[in-house]
């Protein structure tokens, strides 16, 4: 499978919103740019949830249906690993191999030095087009670089061929995700994990490193912009050298992971694209489930009434809900308002408080975030919640479709630089 240059990744934690997502890709096709849909869902929102692989892929099955689709399309066994990527193997085409976790495990001396000395021909100076200054290689970086990362990328082989053994090689997408660790991965060391990706014999089509910066769910990134920008062009001078230097699938690209609603970056993204030629893959990750909630409160008052009780339960349960996501949210609880509050509010006031509309007064980052996390408190409503979607489709359709399309895919892929 040869993956297209541009790739969206479209979560969607309930199921409901497929057709509504394809709807912002096929706007953005009538304007000339084809992005590839990649509907994705981890195997913890699945159990949080109760939903099953498969029920990823009839929502794009559906959806494909419904619109007359005729391009391209995935679905996305989202940072998976050994224990959990058999319950997706039949239903998924693009599985996403998590092995952050593998990251900083000391590597056996003897592959560490074996890896060294087949990539000795690196050390000293090295020019890479897209740099600006050359990069100083030494026999002791490459062996440092090695320790760190080598572990993990002989995880992400063994759960290749595991799943290249059920479905047969060249029958899926392969993306290598070290995002979710603590420290950002420095463009050298991108380059050493790209030769290692190759000698394991990985086909892989996207990397997702961890940048520099926050990239805190469902709000914008907190960090040095500028620093970012160089640091994205680095990597994509590094993807194309590596491509071409260590025989690796001439489609790999970058994947950014918690992509959505990182608005400050989006413009440096989309110079750096144009100024490389560069493919991207970009995982919006709950972004439809909010704009179902602002649906909703916009559907007074029934809808109202659940977005307002998913809000309360969150709070009371802030904890539990915000524990697992503990890395990636920055949540002020004095900056939460009360029960009292949010029950006196209509339905513009909850959704203006949770769209992500930076120029609005009454946008607050921190409530975002923890409904970002609350979907578990929707899946527990069961069929009340679901039936809400299903009655009040039509208008979180079209925010759903609206979000996707002129706060993500036009800054990201059609604004010039």
């Amino acid at each position: 499978m040869i993956l297209e240059k541009y790739s969206f990744g479209i979560g969607d934690r309930f199921c409901h919103q497929g057709k509504a997502q394809l709807a912002a890709i096929m706007k953005a096709k009538e304007q000339g740019l084809n992005i590839t849909p990649v509907w994705n869902k981890s195997n913890r929102e699945h159990t949080i949830i109760g939903t099953k692989p498969a029920d990823t892929r009839k929502e794009a099955l559906d959806a494909v249906k419904a619109l007359h689709w005729d391009g391209p399309y995935y679905v996305d066994a989202d940072h998976i690993g050994m224990g959990n990527v058999d319950r997706f193997i039949e239903s998924s085409d693009f599985f996403t191999l998590d092995v952050a976790d593998f990251i900083g495990r000391p590597a056996d001396k003897a592959d560490v030095d074996y890896f060294v000395k087949k990539h000795s021909k690196f050390i000293g100076p090295l020019a890479i087009d897209g740099i600006e200054s050359t990069i100083e290689i030494t026999e002791e970086r490459i062996s440092v670089i090695a320790d760190k990362f080598l572990l993990a990328v002989r995880q992400a082989g063994e759960i290749y061929r595991h799943i290249a053994e059920a479905k047969g090689a060249g029958s899926f997408i392969t993306e290598v995700s070290m995002d979710e660790t603590d420290q950002p991965q420095t463009p050298v060391e991108m380059l050493f994990i790209l030769a290692a990706i190759a000698d394991e014999g990985i086909p892989a089509q996207t990397i997702a490193p961890k940048f520099t910066g926050r990239f805190n769910k469902g709000v914008d990134y907190v960090g040095n912009v500028s620093a970012f920008a160089k640091e994205f062009e680095e990597d994509l001078a590094v993807v194309a050298f590596a491509t071409k230097e260590f025989g690796l699938p001439g489609d790999l690209k970058l994947s950014i992971h918690s992509g959505s609603d990182k608005f400050s970056i989006y413009h440096p993204i989309a110079k750096a694209l144009k100024k490389f030629d560069a493919g991207l893959h970009v995982k919006t990750a709950g972004t439809t489930w909010l704009e179902e909630l602002i649906g909703l409160a916009m559907a007074a008052p029934d809808g109202l009434t659940i977005a307002k009780e998913v809000y309360a339960k969150a709070l009371d349960r802030f904890g539990e809900l915000c524990g697992p996501y503990a890395t990636v949210i920055d949540i002020d609880t004095a900056e939460l308002p009360t029960i009292d509050q949010v029950q006196a509010w209509d339905g513009m006031s909850f959704a203006s408080a949770l769209r992500h509309d930076q120029s609005c007064e009454q946008y607050n980052p921190h409530l975002r975030q923890l409904l970002h996390v609350g979907y578990k408190i929707a899946a527990q409503m069961g069929t009340r919640f679901t039936n809400a979607l299903k009655k009040h489709e039509d208008i979180i359709a079209q925010n759903v479709a609206e979000n996707i399309y002129q706060r993500h895919i036009k800054p990201v892929f059609m604004e010039g630089p």
